[in-house]
């Protein structure tokens, strides 16, 4: 059975509602080993369509590439904010995820007015006036599907290139998220610079003999 394609209806009510520039906002790679955390946002035409935006997870590795520049090109807006493996051990997860929100918001050629953002968990409130969370948004609003192949590809391109000075962990092809080769290599050459030394992974997986564990006891405030 073919799922239905995501549509504009819930940036077509927030419209109405007077909030003229909605933007999709999406997350990628909340649950990887090493590497950043990626938020991609997308701004969409009002008028139009292109077909075959659909959540990122659903579409092959080679397909979301093919797709990049037509996505890209098609959004009105679009950008992607980082936040390092560092950043994400030093202030937790949630702190990690409202900084990257705020350099994708700071890096967006426009102003938006309201947020589509996939999940139940608001990271975008107060840095957009109006959020609207959608759990499996990827799946049905098209400006979070947009989103979700913008950060994913943005996010795999940079993890092919870490992989280039990182070799050993394999992360071109697992992308930092967890596999047989990528815990084997943690066993063998303990964690790079790009892993994220907090997570509670670390403790089954990592002989501490190097780079020595970070441990969060109280976060730092954000701003």
């Amino acid at each position: 059975m073919v799922s239905a394609a995501p549509t504009r209806d819930l940036e077509r009510s927030l419209r109405d509602e007077g909030f003229p520039c909605v933007v999709g906002v999406d997350e990628v790679g909340k649950g990887a080993w090493a590497g950043p955390l990626a938020v991609g946002m997308a701004v969409l035409p009002v008028d139009g369509d292109l077909a075959g935006v659909r959540d990122s997870k659903s579409i092959s590795e080679k397909t979301r590439e093919k797709m990049f520049d037509t996505v890209a090109s098609w959004c009105t807006a679009w950008s992607v904010g980082f936040a390092s493996a560092l950043e994400c051990d030093e202030l937790g997860m949630a702190a990690a995820q409202r900084l990257a929100t705020d350099r994708a918001l700071r890096s967006l050629a426009v102003r938006p007015d309201a947020a589509v953002v996939d999940g139940s968990w608001d990271f975008v409130t107060p840095l957009v006036p109006r959020v609207e969370m959608r759990v499996k948004g990827d799946t049905s609003v098209l400006s979070i599907a947009a989103a979700s192949i913008l950060a994913k590809v943005t996010r795999d391109r940079l993890m092919r290139e870490l992989s280039e000075h990182h070799p050993q962990y394999s992360l071109d092809t697992n992308k930092g998220y967890p596999c047989h080769w990528h815990r084997t290599a943690l066993q063998g050459y303990g964690p790079s610079s790009i892993h994220r030394r907090s997570w509670a992974f670390m403790d089954n997986f990592v002989p501490w003999t190097g780079t020595p564990r970070v441990d969060r006891a109280a976060p730092p405030t954000l701003f």
